[in-house]
């Protein structure tokens, strides 16, 4: 099995909590295991006007902030550093994606995109990318969730992306899929011989699960008043 190259990644919401708290950290672990291709370079984007060298302060900042100090390398740090740029873009504009085509450059050697918006945004960045040529043979595309507000938004968001990716190049995503804890349920539930017998509806009443957060709301009241977040409560029988 061979992988399709990646020359450039394409970040977009790259000054969003996201993008601080998970993005940038995870991006540089790979660069310090020298697990990133030796040329690739990460151009974020978000409606901020910073300049490169801003956006590699910024970033900076939320690296010193959130790496383990296990992970702090300064040499490290200044190597990955230097794979980042930036390019605002105001997503609902569409003329900015002109000059984000512009930033971006050659994508004969592969373009990775990575969606970190808001859902409402979803189509009409599909839509500015394809117009510009960002949508082409060496393109794939990550969506993060949510993918829409309800089941009618999200098959919207779903068609627009076919209109310009093919499935084999669309990557939905769900960063709390990732977490350790949810990717134990499985084992959990199917490995061990007590549970497995009574593990299911004739057995259990009802789920619940409680995920407790370090953080409040910072800044993110915007977000969750559009996207939701409802309180704990039980999912009644399967």
């Amino acid at each position: 099995m061979t992988r399709d190259p990646v020359a450039k990644l394409l970040l977009f919401g790259a000054t969003g909590d996201l993008a601080q708290r998970m993005l940038l950290p995870s991006l540089y672990a790979l660069h310090a295991d020298q697990l990133l291709p030796d040329d690739l370079q990460i151009i974020g984007a978000a409606r901020h006007g910073h300049s490169d060298d801003e956006y590699r302060a910024f970033a900076k900042k939320a690296l010193d902030e959130f790496l383990p100090d296990d992970r702090q390398d300064e040499g490290a740090i200044g190597s990955f550093l230097d794979r980042l740029h930036f390019q605002p873009t105001d997503l609902s504009d569409p003329g900015s994606y002109a000059a984000l085509a512009e930033k971006v450059g050659d994508i004969s050697g592969g373009l990775a995109i990575y969606l970190s918006t808001a859902p409402s945004l979803f189509e009409a960045a599909i839509e500015g990318l394809a117009k510009v040529g960002l949508a082409g043979d060496t393109v794939r595309v990550g969506l993060e969730k949510p993918l829409g507000y309800d089941l009618a938004t999200s098959r919207e968001i779903n068609d627009a992306v076919a209109a310009a990716f093919p499935e084999e190049r669309t990557f939905r995503i769900d960063h709390y899929l990732g977490k350790e804890t949810v990717q134990n349920i499985l084992a959990l539930r199917f490995g061990n011989s007590f549970f497995e017998p009574v593990w299911n509806a004739q057995g259990i009443d009802n789920v619940q699960i409680t995920i407790a957060e370090t953080v409040g709301l910072e800044e993110r009241a915007g977000y969750y008043e559009s996207a939701g977040a409802p309180p704990a409560r039980p999912f009644r029988r399967w």
